[in-house]
């Protein structure tokens, strides 16, 4: 099913919370919506399923005014952080909750019913445990319950509000590459919120990069990773380091030393942005950029290096990449070439 969300607009009191928002999400497609808390993202989310109403602006479902539907009418399986399972029932009869409560002339003979409780107990692998009850599962286990609960309905759209927020970092891992390869089964389209960013690259079509209200970016994890649209985004995602310089046509100096970069298109107080692992570690005074070790700490087949830099009379700290074996020593004194970098008007 495919989803516009056309000038939606939220406040809460005089928080606003959504300002302006414009969104096409194609048919059979998943996509996150990422960012810091207040961002916007699950408001955004709760709109689309018809919890929360916006101000203004309009949502629609294949053409579809889906403000004038219901809840129910939406057609929309949602899973949350926290798995909302019913205790008192067994897994199996949790994930057939939403079939056995529908009204009696939709809903299918108890047969069929366990018949497709059965096909998603293999689906999402965890037929074995059809008789327990959520108290004697593990976190992991809870949440494939919960999806599996969501997809028994058969949505148009599946909504999942950090599926995974409460689950320690492997089994998040394991459960995520997992969501990929079932939604490449299902095609189902779906709509991710998280604020994890290596999860949102990896497993989505395209993600939706959201800050204070507003979205900051659209693209697949390529684009938002190694073409960033903005100082938030290239701060956001992935790993940054962000120096204060100024350019004066078209010359680009940190402090009072010139720095060999591009900055076509700025002019005054700017920001340069680059990965840790982009900036080249030279010898002194073959880069503008020079700077003192502070600190070398290792982070697994790498060494990072923290780097203090003069700028503007005073100093500031960057993290450079260095491959374990190469690592410079503490009171060094090195020079730094950014060689992928993005600058952004300050």
């Amino acid at each position: 099913m495919k989803i516009d969300v056309n000038a939606v607009s939220k406040t809460f009191g005089t928080f606003r919370a959504l300002d302006n928002i414009n969104l096409n999400i194609k048919s059979g497609e998943l996509i996150s919506l990422l960012g810091p808390s207040g961002s916007g993202k699950t408001s955004l989310l709760r709109i689309i399923a018809g919890l929360e109403w916006p101000d203004s602006g309009d949502i629609r479902f294949d053409g579809e005014d889906a403000l004038s539907l219901t809840v129910k009418e939406r057609d929309v399986g949602f899973v949350f952080q926290h798995y909302a399972l019913f205790r008192h029932l067994t897994v199996a009869d949790n994930i057939a909750f939403g079939l056995r409560v529908r009204p009696r002339k939709v809903r299918k003979p108890e047969f069929a019913i366990r018949q497709k409780v059965e096909e998603l107990l293999n689906l999402v692998q965890i037929a074995s445990l059809a008789d327990r009850y959520p108290s004697q599962l593990s976190g992991g286990q809870r949440q494939r319950v919960a999806l599996a609960r969501a997809l028994a309905i058969e949505p148009r759209v599946l909504l999942l509000d950090e599926p995974f927020g409460a689950l320690d970092a492997k089994v998040r891992k394991d459960l995520r590459r997992w969501l990929r390869g079932l939604h490449n089964e299902l095609h189902v389209t779906s709509i991710l919120v998280t604020h994890d960013q290596e999860e949102a690259l990896e497993v989505s079509d395209r993600v939706v990069v959201m800050g204070h209200g507003k979205i900051e970016q659209v693209g697949t994890p390529s684009d938002v990773y190694d073409s960033p649209a903005s100082a938030f985004v290239h701060d956001f995602i992935g790993e940054s380091v962000a120096l204060p310089i100024t350019v004066e046509n078209g010359v680009a100096r940190v402090g009072e030393r010139k720095l060999s970069i591009n900055a076509d298109g700025i002019s005054g107080a700017a920001r340069l942005f680059v990965r840790p692992h982009d900036i080249e570690i030279a010898q002194p005074g073959l880069s503008a950029i020079e700077g003192q070790v502070l600190a070398v700490r290792r982070f697994g087949p790498i060494h990072r290096v923290d780097i203090s830099v003069p700028v503007d009379g005073g100093r500031t700290t960057i993290e450079a990449s260095v491959p374990a074996g190469q690592e410079p020593k503490i009171g060094e004194t090195l020079g730094l070439i950014p060689e992928r970098y993005r600058v952004f008007a300050a």
